[in-house]
Formats: C-alpha cells, sequence, structure tokens
C-alpha cells in the first residue's frame, strides 16, 4: 500500500476493548494495547485518524453500579454515564496507542475529545424506545422506578422488567470543528465515544441532555462527514458483510456499490439489531462525499487494507 495523506474515522466495535462484554479492566487494557498494534498499521501509511468505539458493556457496568448504589449515593443520569465511559475508554485506548507510538519511534500527539452529539428529541424512534439498560426488576420493583423517573419499560420473558430508551438518529456532532482543528494540527483523535453523549437544544438555546443512546456507527459517519474524511472503517466482528448472513445461500462481499448497498437494505438483508446500521452509516457518509467505506474484522484490518478482505463500499 502507498503511502497516503488521506484522513479516515475508524469506528472501533466493542470487541476491539472487551469481547463478550465480560473483560475485567485488566483485560480491557490488554485488548485496548493489541488493538492500537493493528491501528498503527494507518499510522505508517500516513492516514490522519480520528478513533471512534463502542462503549456498550462498560456504560451497561456503570449503570448496573448506579441501580445497586440506589439510596446510598446520588443517581446519575445516562448521559454522565456515557461521557464517562468516554473519559475511561478514550484513556485506556490513548495510553496504549501512545505507548505503541513511542516504541515504534512516532512523534505523534494523541487526544481524547469527550464528544456531545446533538439528536432531535422529537425524532419518530423516542416514540417507541426499543434500547434496552440497566438490571431486570420485578413487578413491584419497577412500578416505584416509574413512577418516580418515568421510565419507559419492557418486559422479558422468563426474566422481568427492564428500562428502554430511545435512540434518535445523530444530526451533528457539536465539537466536529475542534477536532478537526485537531487533525490538522498532526493529533491522533479519539472521538464520539460510545455514538457520544446526546443533547439537544432547549427553549433558550441551552444544550441539555437527554436519555438516550445513539448508534456509534451512525454517528462516526456523521463525523466523518463534517471533518471531511476521505475514508470511514468500520470494524466488527466479522471478516466480510454477507447476503442471506447464516443461511445456506450465504453470500460474501468485497465490493458494494452506493446503490447496491442501498438495494440490498432495501430487500432485507442487513438487520437492524446487527449489520444495518453499519451499512446506514456508510450510505449516509458516501451520500455525503465520501469517498470509501471498509467494513472488516479488527484483525483483518492490514489485509483489508490491502485490497485481500472486507466489504469495501463505494459511490456510484
Amino acid at each position: 500500500m502507498r503511502k497516503t495523506n488521506k484522513t479516515a474515522v475508524i469506528a472501533l466495535g466493542g470487541n476491539a476493548i472487551s469481547p463478550g462484554g465480560k473483560s475485567n479492566i485488566h483485560e480491557e487494557f490488554a485488548n485496548a494495547r493489541k488493538s492500537m498494534d493493528l491501528i498503527l498499521t494507518f499510522i505508517r501509511n500516513g492516514y490522519r485518524l480520528v478513533i471512534s468505539h463502542g462503549n456498550g458493556p462498560q456504560v451497561g457496568n456503570a449503570l448496573q453500579r448506579v441501580e445497586l448504589a440506589r439510596g446510598l449515593v446520588p443517581e446519575m443520569p445516562l448521559g454522565v454515564l456515557v461521557a464517562d465511559t468516554q473519559g475511561s475508554i478514550g484513556y485506556m485506548i490513548e495510553q496504549s496507542l501512545q505507548n505503541k507510538l513511542r516504541d515504534a519511534g512516532i512523534n505523534k500527539e494523541v487526544v481524547t475529545v469527550i464528544t456531545q452529539v446533538l439528536v432531535d428529541k422529537n425524532d419518530p424512534a423516542c416514540n417507541n424506545p426499543t434500547k434496552f439498560i440497566g438490571q431486570f426488576f420485578t413487578e413491584a420493583e419497577i412500578q416505584p422506578l416509574i413512577e418516580k423517573n418515568g421510565w419507559k419499560v419492557k418486559y422479558v420473558e422468563g426474566k422481568g422488567w427492564r428500562r428502554v430508551v430511545p435512540s434518535p438518529r445523530p444530526v451533528t456532532v457539536i465539537n466536529s470543528r475542534l477536532i478537526r482543528h485537531l487533525i490538522d494540527g498532526g493529533a491522533l483523535v479519539i472521538a464520539a465515544g460510545g455514538g457520544g453523549i446526546p443533547v439537544y437544544y432547549d427553549e433558550k438555546g441551552h444544550l441539555e441532555g437527554f436519555d438516550s443512546v445513539i448508534d456509534k456507527d451512525l454517528a462516526s459517519a456523521v463525523l466523518a462527514s463534517e471533518i471531511g474524511a476521505d475514508e470511514l472503517f468500520i470494524l466488527t466482528g466479522v471478516e466480510q458483510v454477507a447476503l442471506q448472513f447464516g443461511t445456506p445461500e450465504e453470500k460474501y462481499l468485497s465490493v458494494m456499490t452506493l446503490s447496491e448497498a442501498k438495494a440490498y437494505e432495501k430487500q432485507g438483508h442487513f438487520p437492524a439489531g446487527s449489520m444495518g446500521p453499519k451499512i446506514r452509516g456508510a450510505v449516509q457518509f458516501l451520500e455525503n462525499g465520501g469517498k470509501s467505506v471498509v467494513i472488516t474484522s479488527l484483525d483483518r484490518i492490514d489485509d483489508a487494507l490491502k485490497g485481500i478482505t472486507g466489504t469495501r463500499i463505494l459511490p456510484d
């Protein structure tokens, strides 16, 4: 691969830090260090980088601590927990990358930006919250919490009642101009962790937190467009995108055009709970002027950069 001067956003999946969602802090640091070995491939090839990441297991653990400590310490809203995990995961990635750069003799600054992402509190998704968060409760336990906090809840057969929150579409990244400034200054930036902290503008034009979750891949696509990135890399648990996934007719794709991606999505090949948001993010990025999206697994990124594997989605 030739040396480039392209700007890319790399959206790390949850497996980069916490495979299976059960890792302790020592294992998470070890996973972060291993992941940064692969990120060095981009840096050695001249990429200007923004790294985003998931936070599902970590924010789930943080929320459980809040729920278990109810009545003992003040409760924390979901948005603050997203900010907390942006900081803690960002710290792990930042330090791991700093150490890898030092060992490689590369002089680059690394910085984590606690990132707010604007959503529309009247987004249709807010009328049908679907994202489960927190622990399970009995009906007797959940009712006072509904009355006190206005929670929306759903029943899961055999497990009990659980809180649900909406997942509105990300509109814009509040910090995108700063992030672009940092990239232009030569920094490697970690941003939009966990999809960003959901915020909205109130009647005074002030930013306020909003109890919801933002899809990390959709937020990464918005950020990539707003900083003028050339490429978006979505790193997940599979090496390539497939049609008819999990069936005897399964077919893996090396390349898709924008039109093909939209057609396949319309045909129902990419479920909402797995590949769907990744494809929607890819489509949005390309429609806004992006040049390329690559979807692959973290451990195959070197081969994906060489064109050996991965799924590349290109403009028509």
